[in-house]
């Protein structure tokens, strides 16, 4: 088969190093009938390593040339290829207990990381590489530099733990970024959960968007009817110093105030 060109535009970078991708399998540890999506097959060098240990993989691929590559390679039996952006994809059509892998272009990731948020109920869990510095972020506790946006949003619906680090020559082309495997298990049903994911949202953007003031200057018009004690915030704190149980009770404080609607 002709070599393929990686596309920029997809934010292509194929996986190269074997060793690499058996680590990853062994951390997926897939059992025969387990129901398996990759996002981003590419050259294939998961999908065919996980289907030696699959009856039948899914697999989502925007390029179509990798697609029609795919379809020709494996029995359609064994690999079912939806051509399609990822972040057009409803994950629910797959069935539940989905165990969701990828090799996730770095351009997409976090937009990829919210939209999966949406099919979290169908998850059993999701193994991912990603850029290091994302993956630092997606994990780093209140307090640390890293403490994000992403990280309260995706904290707050998953366990999330970085297992090791791929160096950029495990790729062609190799980026110029470190990149991480992360594996993402989402929370019980019983989760402390906000009463409205909106105003939940909602908070935590604005908290974020000028993450070195104080809060109370952040929240500005809503600092007044805060809760401040109740909640056992400082008025003083920081964004990043706030955790993401205590950013779910804010916003309900909120919401319970009037000042943001439910829903």
């Amino acid at each position: 088969m002709s070599q393929h060109q990686a596309r920029k535009r997809f934010g292509q970078n194929f996986l190269t190093d074997e060793s690499v991708v058996e680590s990853i399998v062994r951390a997926v540890d897939p059992a025969r009938g387990d129901t398996v999506v990759e996002i981003g097959p590419g050259l294939s060098a998961l999908t065919r390593p996980l289907l030696e240990r699959l009856d039948h993989l899914t697999a989502v691929e925007i390029d179509r040339d990798l697609a029609a590559r795919l379809r020709k390679q494996f029995d359609e039996s064994r690999l079912t290829v939806v051509e399609a952006d990822a972040l057009t994809v409803d994950f629910s059509q797959f069935g539940g207990a989905l165990r969701v892998v990828g090799n996730l272009p770095y351009n997409i990731s976090s937009p990829l990381l919210f939209h999966l948020m949406t099919w979290a109920d169908h998850v059993r869990d999701q193994h991912f590489m990603l850029q290091r510095e994302v993956i630092d972020r997606m994990v780093a506790q209140p307090g640390s530099g890293d403490f994000s946006r992403l990280s309260v949003m995706l904290q707050s619906r998953y366990r999330m733990h970085k297992l090791f680090d791929v160096p950029p020559e495990a790729f062609d082309p190799p980026p110029k970024v470190v990149s991480a495997i992360v594996r993402m298990v989402p929370l019980p049903a019983e989760r402390l959960r906000p009463v409205s994911e909106r105003a939940f949202e909602t908070v935590v953007a604005r908290a974020f968007s000028q993450r070195r003031k104080m809060l109370r200057r952040v929240l500005a018009d809503w600092a007044p009817q805060v809760p401040w004690e109740a909640l056992d915030i400082l008025p003083t704190a920081r964004a990043e110093d706030i955790s993401v149980d205590r950013y779910i009770r804010l916003s309900d404080a909120l919401v319970e105030a009037g000042l943001l609607q439910a829903g």
